[in-house]
């Protein structure tokens, strides 16, 4: 295999393999990732112990065919590393606030789409077709993005997935992306959870990187020096392996039923 597509959390995962060395990797020249973000220092390591020369990062969705947007060959590692490339051609993105109404680049707002690529609808159970866009054939993806002066886009996170923290919005993607800029944090991923004063906070289920033996009060008294403190997680589990979908993405419903469990 020439060409390896995987999220980012696959790639660590190669990259935390006690016997990677003992592999043949020859084969590898390039690979596509996202769903999730993927520091410089993972991008790095891809390249020196992974073998990859080409590196792209997109976005897309099962609704979308795969794509809209793509990181281009030649692009710097900072700009694959911190967005999710510039929309494909003949296709369409706008980036709306709650009300509709677009926002400035450098703002966040929810990702719309519309294109030739985009689904017109959900096929029921009863054979009826339930349709996936608006009136006018935008695709409202869930996603909070901002988008740069070079038109690429920063996937900030789901709608879903953002919690408040005592009046900010806290982003879990961007948290995450922070978290395991560490060395000894292999794998991280972030929810909100309930709290009586500030309605929810950030907890963290970690993966350690090989050899670490990072602890819970290690991992905040880091947080509290590298972000804001109402992005500060509150509660840090380490756990052997995160549950993922067939596609490899972190199943944070299967998170919050974990928090719950350790919340009693």
């Amino acid at each position: 295999m020439t060409i390896f597509p995987g999220p980012p959390a696959l790639y660590q995962g190669l990259l935390n393999h006690p016997d990677l060395d003992n592999y043949d990797l020859s084969s590898l020249r390039g690979c596509i990732t996202g769903a999730a973000s993927i520091p410089v220092e993972m991008i790095e390591a891809m390249r020196t112990r992974l073998g990859f020369r080409d590196i792209s990062t997109a976005y897309g969705m099962t609704e979308t065919s795969g794509i809209v947007t793509y990181t281009l060959m030649g692009d710097p590692d900072e700009l694959v590393s911190k967005t999710s490339g510039c929309v494909i051609d003949d296709v369409e993105v706008r980036i709306v606030d709650d009300d509709g109404n677009d926002v400035p680049k450098g703002q966040p707002g929810e990702l719309l789409v519309r294109g030739y690529q985009v689904t017109p609808g959900y096929l029921m159970g009863d054979g009826g077709v339930t349709k996936a866009t608006d009136d006018d054939d935008w695709l409202h993806t869930g996603d909070v993005v901002v988008m740069n002066d070079l038109g690429y886009i920063d996937i900030t996170d789901r709608k879903k997935d953002m919690y408040i923290v005592g009046g900010f919005n806290a982003y879990p993607a961007e948290i995450e992306r922070m978290m395991v800029e560490h060395p000894d944090i292999g794998i991280a991923s972030v929810i909100g959870v309930p709290e009586q004063r500030l309605g929810e906070v950030g907890a963290a289920f970690i993966v350690r990187a090989p050899g670490s033996s990072i602890n819970e009060a290690d991992v905040i008294s880091w947080c509290r020096e590298e972000m804001a403190n109402y992005k500060v997680p509150r509660h840090v589990w380490f756990v052997d392996s995160l549950p993922l979908t067939p596609s490899n993405k972190v199943q944070k419903p299967v998170l919050r039923e974990w928090a719950a469990e350790r919340l009693k």
